[in-house]
């Protein structure tokens, strides 16, 4: 194989293994997102069951109501009340029952071998006492209880939520529960459709980066010398082919990836190809060339590693907003030798944490704009907070440019931190001339 030919396989392998990369990370982040999707589908079918067994309570004592109110305190009110509480039911498995302060069964509609028997100590397939527990729950005022239970309808023993309150002149303790096995099945439900997303998207990032390799590999070999001549040319098409690829499949790893390693691996590959080229011709540039394009490997695979970093901004978790953006600009500073103050009036405590994300976030994406387009020498960031908003100043002395551009495909980057703003309904603007250009961003403060 000829040496440009493998030149051009180097090039396209690292490609190719952040494309895996990147995949093995979809597929751990999705697991993540499984978990919580599943936390949030089960905590709101037991809010709403929660909000429902109260209410069938309350039917219940309005029922008794003008027994209890009345003030009787004889076995023949009791007795009637108990009466009218095993008449009353709700859907197939949805009944009353009634214990004394002691543990003692007074009716149960359902399982009449029950009553009469002292169940203080019953305990349930996973070794809860479940009517101590009902009674400590009633007691404390919270009511709800979560144990298993046989079901009416199945035989089954399954879990039930139930929700008690104590009747005090009475020594009674009224309650109420519902079966739960159908959260169980909503809970998978919900990770099958998330399990199914993220399938569907890796499938669209392998897609598009397979496309993108064959054009790539195909533009390689078809290189020639006079094609040298047109590299400008190929290398904006390609590059606006990438863009489009990677607007259709709009997902936020590959808006990661648009202004960082893909451009560079494109580059790398030219630049190996001119050295190619030289080599063969005799040029003694050549050589320099081809160290300049590992040296430019070397920044790619440096870029990968910064991307894969970038991902979940750890530092937020260890060490909170203002000390992360510290290490932020440290880094920066010592990547770019751009001189950045960073100017903060912030409590860590006071933000929350999507907000703090969204702000880490977008002074990474303004910090990256500096470095590659800017050339600028000074850079200032500025945090503060009032009453009603996080304000967040971005600054730099650079060559500027024209601020019409968030609004066309070359202002992915802007239009990045345009969205992440939305997302809170906040502020932002942008200001732009030669000598001076202006970020500045207005998000407003969540209030419990």
């Amino acid at each position: 194989m000829q040496l440009k030919y493998k030149i051009v396989t180097l090039s396209v392998l690292p490609l190719i293994v952040s494309v895996l990369f990147i995949c093995v990370l979809v597929f751990a982040q999705s697991q993540k997102l499984e978990e919580e999707q599943a936390r949030l589908v089960e905590s709101s079918i037991m809010a709403a069951k929660k909000a429902e067994l109260k209410n069938y309570l309350q039917l219940a004592l309005s029922l008794i109501s003008p027994l209890y109110q009345s003030g009787r305190d004889d076995e023949e009110a009791r007795q009637q009340a108990l009466r009218m509480l095993s008449r009353a039911s709700f859907g197939l498995d949805g009944y009353f029952f009634v214990y004394d302060r002691h543990g003692k069964n007074l009716m149960h509609p359902r399982q009449a071998n029950l009553v009469g028997k002292e169940l203080i100590g019953m305990k349930d397939k996973n070794g809860l006492p479940v009517i101590q527990a009902l009674l400590e729950s009633a007691q404390r005022g919270d009511g709800y209880q979560l144990y298993t239970w046989e079901k009416p309808s199945s035989g089954q023993v399954t879990e039930k939520l139930s929700y008690v309150v104590m009747l005090d002149r009475w020594g009674w303790m009224l309650g109420t529960g519902i079966y739960i096995d159908d959260v169980e099945v909503a809970t998978l439900k919900s990770r099958q459709e998330v399990a199914s997303g993220v399938l569907t998207t890796v499938l669209a990032i392998a897609s598009f980066s397979l496309i993108a390799v064959l054009v790539v590999f195909t533009g390689g070999l078809m290189l020639n010398f006079t094609e040298h001549r047109l590299a400008d040319r190929k290398l904006s098409a390609l590059n606006q082919r990438i863009v489009h690829l990677q607007e259709e499949e709009r997902s936020r790893v590959s808006r990661e990836l648009h202004d960082g390693i893909s451009q560079q691996l494109v580059s790398i590959k030219f630049q190996f190809e001119l050295a190619s080229l030289e080599l063969e011709n005799g040029q003694g540039r050549g050589l320099d060339n081809l160290r300049a394009g590992t040296a430019r490997l070397g920044e790619a695979i440096g870029e990968v590693r910064r991307i894969s970093h970038d991902l979940r901004p750890s530092l937020l978790d260890t060490l909170g907003l203002s000390p992360a953006i510290d290490q932020l600009v440290r880094e920066f500073e010592q990547r770019t030798s751009i001189r950045t103050q960073y100017e903060r009036e912030l409590d860590d405590a006071q933000v929350d944490k999507d907000v703090s994300v969204t702000l880490f976030r977008i002074i990474q994406e303004a910090l990256a704009n500096i470095e590659r387009h800017s050339r600028a020498s000074a850079a200032i960031i500025s945090l503060t907070t009032s009453k009603r908003a996080i304000a967040l100043r971005v600054e730099d002395n650079g060559v500027g440019f024209d601020p019409g551009l968030m609004d066309r495909s070359q202002g992915i980057g802007l239009r990045n931190i345009r969205e992440r703003v939305d997302h809170h309904r906040g502020t932002f603007a942008v200001s732009s001339y030669h000598g001076r250009t202006e970020l500045q961003v207005e998000i407003p403060v969540q209030r419990a």
